[in-house]
């Protein structure tokens, strides 16, 4: 097994802007400090919530920086973002590293379209010297990333800056990470995270992780070990071996830990892994029951699960520390996988106490529950979002399975995706793009895992070394 290091030690300060050349015809007001465009900030949180309608944004008459809407569908915003000039020798690799992997997070997001550097008619030959505006501009850049790295020993330095082109002005001051040569990755991810956040408003969630169950061998005889890699799919680790089926990997709220159900006893059993060492231990065991389906309160000190006990299942809480445990739920039907709101004061779990598999709410402390499901079908694995605004779920209807969302009261339901089975979703740290996990059908049928955001759009695959199934975002890295 490999354990999960990370050698991350980072700061940041701002950066002064560089000497700019005259403003050109397309000159506006320059924006100020570290305020996003508004404009494109109501333009991004819209389509984030699925808002926009048909028919075409209204332009300004000077050049903005915008993500065009054009009969409801996005045009992305293009951006460049040149290699970053190394300003030491051995600084090559990551320079050019850390501009892909900055590149690529913007446009997987689908609200960003990279110019190609074929394109270029000039380049960045230094971080401080005069930008030519007039040569984005012809090649349509509305935003220009422009970064240096300088590496020294055991640490190299990653600073970059954020133009908007046809003002001729830096969007927000530039910043300046410092870590190890290990986490080159995750300097890169968070030059993304600022650049994303200044553009739209919204919040990071490229510097976070996800554990997830790792399959492989036939469908029928699956191999399952737990493993943890970047938002992206890379940087996987294993976090233990295939000799025992596991399931449901949860993070802890401060990312240090992992609670997951394991077959080892021969029996669904939840285990909470520390993930710096690895170490294991079993949680809530009962003489002749089976738990499964754990997650973490927001403190992180109480864990909420199903507990199964001559063939009914109810919900639990056990508090960590001391080892009490408390029923929540006490009915003669199925209820499971539960999901704490935010502020811990509530609790959404699914149940067939009305005769079909529906969601429902309950204070944390138990007592009565209402339903918030009402469409036709089914529902299950409800979780709700970060931002304590949604609910996130599984449909299954006339033969489909759907991923989809709705208000905590169950108004506003929206599916945003359908295939063969798709269950499992889970949260970015940001609260605006789930990922869940796709199996495919038939004996030769794999999982894979999934994401889209909230509006239904830029649905993709996450790469992944082969079959993987159950993941679960972690908070943003600290």
């Amino acid at each position: 097994m490999t354990k999960h290091k990370s050698p991350f030690l980072w700061c940041l300060f701002a950066i002064g802007p560089p000497n700019l050349r005259a403003k050109t015809a397309h000159s506006r007001n320059p924006v100020k400090n570290e305020d996003p465009m508004k404009t494109l900030r109501s333009l991004t949180t819209a389509v984030l919530f699925g808002l926009i309608g048909l028919g075409a944004v209204t332009q300004p008459a000077q050049a903005e920086l915008t993500i065009r809407f054009t009969d409801g569908e996005i045009e992305p915003m293009p951006f460049a973002a040149p290699d970053f000039i190394a300003e030491t020798g051995g600084a090559e690799e990551y320079a050019r590293n850390i501009a892909r992997v900055v590149a690529s997070d913007l446009a997987g997001t689908g609200l960003f379209r990279e110019i190609g550097s074929e394109a270029y008619i000039s380049g960045i030959s230094s971080f401080d010297a005069p930008v030519a505006f007039n040569d984005w501009q012809a090649i349509n850049a509305q935003a220009l990333i422009t970064g240096a790295v300088q590496a020294s020993g055991d640490q190299i330095l990653v600073k970059f800056r954020l133009f908007d082109v046809y003002s001729g002005q830096p969007l927000g001051d530039g910043l300046q990470f410092a870590g190890t040569p290990g986490s080159w990755r995750r300097m890169a991810h968070k030059v993304a995270d600022a650049v994303y956040g200044r553009i739209t408003g919204e919040g990071p969630y490229f510097d976070s992780r996800v554990v997830y169950v790792a399959e492989s061998g036939p469908k029928n005889q699956r191999q399952k070990r737990l493993a943890v890699m970047d938002y992206d799919g890379a940087n996987v680790s294993y976090l233990t071996d295939s000799s025992s089926i596991v399931l449901a990997p949860r993070f802890s709220p401060s990312g240090d830990r992992i609670l997951f159900t394991s077959y080892s006893s021969g029996f669904p059993q939840i285990y909470l892994m520390d993930v710096a060492s690895l170490n294991v231990r079993s949680l809530g065991e009962q003489p002749g029951t089976m738990t499964f389906a754990p997650r973490f309160s927001p403190d992180g000190n109480t864990v909420v699960f199903s507990l199964e006990r001559g063939g009914n299942s109810d919900i639990y809480a056990l508090d960590i520390g001391s080892g009490a445990l408390s029923q929540l739920t006490n009915a003669p039907s199925i209820e499971t996988a539960p999901s704490y709101s935010p502020d811990g004061s509530q609790i959404v779990f699914e149940s067939d106490r009305s005769g079909t598999q529906q969601i429902y709410v309950m204070s944390a402390g138990g007592g009565e529950a209402r339903r918030i499901s009402a469409g036709k079908g089914r529902y299950g694995t409800p979780v709700w979002s970060p931002r304590g605004d949604m609910i996130a779920f599984t449909k299954q209807n006339e033969g489909r399975f759907h991923i989809g969302v709705m208000l905590t009261d169950g108004g506003e339901e929206r599916l945003l995706s359908a295939s063969f089975l798709d269950e499992g979703p889970t949260w970015a740290p940001n609260g605006r793009v789930i990922m869940f996990m796709r199996e495919s059908a038939g004996a030769s049928g794999q999982s894979t895992l999934m994401s889209v955001d909230i509006s239904g759009r830029n649905l993709r695959a996450i790469p992944t070394e082969g079959a993987a199934s159950d993941p679960a975002w972690s908070p943003l890295l600290p």
